[in-house]
């Protein structure tokens, strides 16, 4: 297995000292069994509830200082999340791990990865279980998820939330936009998606942005984390979906 920089990085026993910059994996690494060797975590980082370590700055200023002083032998950094200067200062003193899961397939791959890391692959693959569980497709749907509002902006088809929704049977609408797309909520609405789906993350979208979308049945607001976290939190983000599928 390889760091940010290409060097191996081979634990014959599990890293002890762990810094998460990525809430979703600090989740994921106590999910697993793996809580004791998570030595710092960011501001933002919410679950498991109550969780207790040393906080070292937000995702996108995280305090380098604070980070080398932990003394971390692994730092989980994410592609989309943190800035590529902060990594390279990290790998000065680190190995630091980065990841980019696009698809729910990615996300049960990097349990299983995080279990072969941690030495908890029997926890690892009941987790990857867990997810199987959840998935599969409840029906045809057409769907779109916005991020932003000022100005609109919406999930394409090749990210982490499109897949997620995907893969319990949903088209988006956006399916042939890449990335993140700034379009009018009048131009999404022309493409008559069934449903709008409005997570609460990165934009607060309120019960008033829900009444102003007329056409579309909407779904939400609701917890952002089930649709932009992934991990753990991706199997609850397939349960949520599917209860919110089955709701008349």
């Amino acid at each position: 297995m390889k760091d940010l920089l290409g060097r191996n990085f081979d634990f014959s026993a599990p890293p002890t000292r762990v810094v998460s910059l990525v809430p979703s994996l600090t989740e994921t690494l106590f999910d697993l069994g793996a809580g004791d060797a998570v030595a710092g975590i960011t501001d933002f980082c919410i679950f498991p509830e109550g969780v207790e370590r040393p906080r070292v700055g937000g995702t996108k200023n995280p305090h380098i200082d604070e980070i080398r002083a932990l003394a971390p032998d692994l730092v989980y950094m994410n592609l989309e999340e943190n800035l590529e200067r902060h990594a390279k200062q990290i790998a000065e003193f680190a190995a630091v791990f980065v990841t980019e899961p696009k698809t729910v397939d990615d996300v049960s791959d990097l349990i299983t990865t995080l279990g072969v890391i941690h030495q908890c692959v029997e926890k690892a693959r009941e987790l990857r279980d867990a997810l199987d569980h959840e998935r599969g497709a409840i029906g045809a749907f057409t769907f779109a998820v916005p991020i932003w509002k000022k100005p609109w902006m919406w999930c394409g088809g090749d990210t982490y939330v499109s897949n997620l929704v995907e893969s319990i049977g949903g088209r988006n609408v956006l399916h042939d936009r890449e990335r993140y797309p700034s379009l009018t909520l009048d131009e999404v609405l022309s493409q008559k998606p069934d449903i709008v789906f409005l997570p609460d993350e990165p934009y607060l979208f309120t019960s008033e942005d829900a009444a102003g979308i007329e056409g579309p049945r909407v779904v939400g607001p609701f917890p952002g984390h089930l649709f932009t976290w992934h991990g753990t939190r991706t199997i609850l983000g397939l349960r949520f979906l599917r209860l919110a599928m089955s709701a008349p």
